[in-house]
């Protein structure tokens, strides 16, 4: 049954795609508004970096559905926005994808197509979408530490350089930063409530250190601690980022977890790119030193400070307090 989408706030982003993004807020915006009617329609133009975030927060519960238009950074800002409601004022959430990863649309089964994006917001589903947090701050999709982190923040200035979108984007400027910043940073997790954390075993797993401190009679109250060095570090809500790359290709939205995908090293530079590219059809699973874990929260630090992004969007601190708020936002769901 098609989706009510009701009184709508559409948030776009006129600079996604290096401009694009204003003439497919207009296409957006005219069909829309056939679709809901002009009166239940409210659209507005983002003009600085955390814009959507006040529109979100500032408006959004006097709607009952919110729609992201452009990339993964207004998805980021619109989704912190309303996660700052209370939860019972929060919208339906939706997306049409104006960007260069699109990653969370992609989560979403979501048409790069505006026209079709529209109709499927349409005929769309609700799901309780999991968020996560770092720190105080939600991330939709991802969250990434070391190498990962350096390419999603290096497609940032890229981007703006050569107007490169997509996969040739991030394959770029991957193969950039494992030529000159393939580094190492020790880490210290703890898990709560994991679940196939680096296998599930105690003890010393070939490069990572896994301890476990589970409570005896107290279900759901495990932990693993695990210690190691790493390249990479991604903490996922949904499978994909950079454009599409399976790093957690088991990861859903509606679980109540994050996955996470750690990779181990030394690796040479050859040996990195051969995995890095992989993750893309996300044959990266098999390598020994890729390791899954999922947990509820994690407590996390490093040597020092590494790269690290939210939906790519640049974080910085010395310690990481990461969790999942279950079921926090309701989604719109063309899967």
């Amino acid at each position: 049954m098609p989706a009510d989408l009701g009184k709508t706030l559409l948030v776009a982003n006129p600079m996604a795609q290096r401009g694009n993004g204003a003439q497919a807020a207009k296409i957006a915006r005219e069909l829309l508004g056939q679709w809901v009617g002009e009166d239940l329609l409210e659209f507005v133009l983002t003009d600085h970096p955390g814009h959507a975030t006040d529109i979100a927060f500032g408006r959004g519960g006097r709607f009952r559905t919110v729609l992201a238009l452009g990339g993964d950074g207004v998805v980021h800002e619109t989704v912190n926005g309303l996660m700052r409601l209370a939860a019972d004022d929060r919208p339906r959430f939706g997306v049409i994808p104006v960007g260069s990863g699109n990653d969370y649309a992609r989560t979403l089964g979501m048409s790069e197509s505006v026209p079709d994006a529209v109709v499927q917001l349409i005929d769309a589903r609700e799901v309780r979408a999991d968020v996560g947090c770092c720190n105080g701050e939600y991330f939709a999709e991802t969250l990434s530490f070391g190498l990962d982190a350096a390419i999603a923040l290096d497609t940032v200035e890229r981007r703006k350089r050569t107007g490169e979108q997509g996969t040739v984007l991030y394959l770029r400027s991957g193969i950039d930063q494992l030529l000159h910043h393939l580094d190492l940073f020790h880490f210290r997790a703890h898990l709560d409530n994991p679940s196939n954390a680096a296998d599930g075993q105690s003890g010393t797993h070939a490069d990572v250190r896994i301890a476990s401190n589970d409570t005896e009679g107290a279900p759901g109250n495990s932990s693993h601690t695990l210690e190691g060095a790493v390249h990479m570090m991604a903490v996922q809500v949904g499978p994909t980022y950079g454009g599409g790359f399976r790093i957690c290709p088991d990861a859903r939205i509606d679980d109540g977890l994050l996955d996470i995908c750690y990779a181990t090293g030394p690796m040479s530079m050859l040996e990195a790119t051969f995995k890095f590219l992989s993750a893309k059809n996300a044959h990266h699973t098999k390598f020994e030193n890729i390791h899954f874990a999922r947990a509820s929260t994690i407590d996390l630090t490093f040597d020092r400070r590494p790269p690290c992004q939210l939906d790519g969007e640049p974080h910085i601190a010395d310690a990481y307090r990461i969790s999942v708020c279950p079921a926090a936002l309701p989604v719109l769901s063309a899967l």
